[in-house]
C-alpha cells in the first residue's frame, strides 16, 4: 500500500518592507552579525547601551530641546550580574526582527509573551513581569537609535482627535471632521507610512490641545473645533508617544500652531515641558516629537480673581507638588523666563492648584465660549 504524502504547507509569501522598516530591519541584523563576530573571533559579546539618565541628557538652547549626551552603559554576555540582561536584550531584538519580517505589529504585553518562557536546562524564565521586558525594550530602541513603533510595537491607545484635517490611515479614509462624539482615536504608531496627511484637504488654522478626554468632550459638544476652524486633541493627561508624535506630525508638516490648555498646577506644567521641549526617556527622539513652538493657554495662577472663582474650586497643594513646583522651575528653559517664573511662584503663594474644569463653575461652556476665545484673540499665552 502506498505511502500517504503528507500535506504540502503553502509558504507564507514575503512581505515587502518598507524603506523604514529596512533600515530598522537592517540595524536588528547587525546587531545579531556583531554577535557572530565576537564569537568566532573569540571575544566576549558586549553591547553599548546610551544611558537614560538625567546626568546624560541636557538642554540645547539653540534647538530648544532636550539631547541625550554620549554616556553609555556596556552589557556583558561573560559578567555573570549582566548576562541575563545581555540575553534580554538579543531576545527583544530578535523579537522586533521577526515581527518586522512577518509585516506584523504586537503589543508591548504580546512581545512579553512572545519572549516569556523558561531557558532550557534550567529553572530560570527569560523574564518574569513585563516591566523587566518593557525596559528591554527602551534600552534596544537608544541602542538602535529607533522608536519602538519602528520595532512594530505598540502602546494601548490613549489620546483623540477631531477637526478638519483628512487622513489615510493604512488605506483607509478617515474624515476628522466626520467622527461623531468620540473623534478619530490617535494610534500608537502615527509615522507617515501608516498615518498620510491630506494636506489639500486641510482647512484647521490651528491645534488645540488640552489635558484631559473629559475636557476635550466639553470642547467637541460646543464644537469649538468647527467655530474657530481648529484640530482638537487631548492625550488623557500625560500624552503617549502616539500622541506627541502625532502633534509633531501635525505642526511641522501642516505649519499649524499648537495651543496646550493643561491644568494650573505642577503636573500640567510639566505636561506641557514634555510637549514642548521632550522628556528625559525619550530624549534621543526629541527631534521627532518636542515641539519648541507649543504655547501654553491652560489655566494661570491669576485666574481664580481674573474669573472671579469661588473657594470651593481651590485644591490645595500638598508637599509633592510643592517639591515638583519648584524642580519645574529650575527647568534649564524656565528659569530663564520671567513670566513662567511669575507664574510658578503665584501658584506657590496661593498654595493652591485648579483644574480647567473649575471653570465649569462659572457656566458649563465657560471655557469654550469666553476663557479660551479670549486667550486666543489676546495672545496671552506662556511661552
Amino acid at each position: 500500500m502506498a505511502k500517504k504524502k503528507p500535506p504540502t504547507v503553502a509558504k507564507a509569501p514575503k512581505v515587502k518592507l518598507s524603506p523604514r522598516d529596512e533600515k530598522t530591519a537592517e540595524r536588528l541584523t547587525g546587531l545579531a552579525d556583531r554577535v557572530v563576530s565576537y564569537a568566532n573571533n573569540r571575544k566576549d559579546p558586549f553591547v553599548d547601551i546610551p544611558s537614560r539618565t538625567l546626568a546624560n541628557v541636557k538642554y540645547s538652547p539653540k534647538k530648544k530641546i532636550l539631547e541625550m549626551g554620549n554616556a553609555t552603559n556596556r552589557r556583558q554576555l561573560f559578567d555573570l550580574s549582566q548576562a541575563k540582561a545581555y540575553m534580554r536584550t538579543m531576545l527583544v531584538a530578535m523579537g522586533s526582527k521577526r515581527l518586522i519580517d512577518q509585516g506584523k505589529s504586537t503589543s508591548l504585553r504580546g512581545l512579553f509573551y512572545m519572549l516569556k518562557g523558561t531557558i532550557e536546562g534550567t529553572k530560570e524564565n527569560t523574564f518574569e513581569e513585563q516591566g523587566e521586558c518593557d525596559t528591554i525594550i527602551e534600552d534596544v530602541e537608544v541602542l538602535l537609535s529607533s522608536i519602538r513603533e519602528e520595532l512594530h510595537l505598540y502602546a494601548e491607545n490613549r489620546g483623540a482627535m477631531v477637526g478638519g484635517i483628512v487622513l489615510t490611515d493604512k488605506g483607509d479614509e478617515i474624515n476628522c471632521a466626520r467622527m461623531g462624539s468620540g473623534g478619530y482615536a490617535i494610534p500608537s504608531i502615527v509615522e507617515p507610512d501608516v498615518i498620510v496627511f491630506d494636506k489639500k484637504r486641510c482647512t484647521a488654522k490651528f491645534i488645540l490641545h488640552v489635558e484631559k478626554g473629559t475636557v476635550w468632550q466639553r470642547f467637541n459638544e460646543d464644537r469649538f473645533w468647527e467655530k474657530h476652524n481648529c484640530i482638537l486633541t487631548h492625550g488623557a493627561g500625560q500624552p503617549p508617544r502616539g500622541v506627541r508624535r502625532m502633534l509633531h506630525r501635525l505642526h511641522n508638516e501642516l505649519e499649524l500652531p499648537l495651543y496646550c490648555v493643561l491644568d494650573n498646577d505642577p503636573w500640567g506644567y510639566y505636561i506641557y515641558s514634555v510637549i514642548k521641549q521632550g522628556s528625559i526617556n525619550l530624549a534621543f527622539e526629541s527631534q521627532r516629537m518636542a515641539i519648541p513652538e507649543a504655547k501654553y493657554l491652560g489655566l494661570r495662577s491669576i485666574d481664580f480673581e481674573r474669573c472671579q472663582l469661588s473657594d470651593s474650586v481651590k485644591i490645595a497643594l500638598n508637599d509633592t507638588d510643592r517639591k515638583r513646583a519648584k524642580q519645574v522651575a529650575r527647568y534649564p528653559w524656565f528659569e530663564k523666563k520671567p513670566k513662567w517664573q511669575t507664574e510658578i511662584k503665584k501658584m506657590l503663594s496661593n498654595d493652591f492648584k485648579l483644574e480647567v474644569e473649575s471653570l465649569i463653575s462659572k457656566d458649563i461652556s465657560y471655557v469654550t465660549e469666553e476663557y479660551v476665545p479670549a486667550r486666543l484673540r489676546d495672545q496671552d499665552w506662556l511661552d
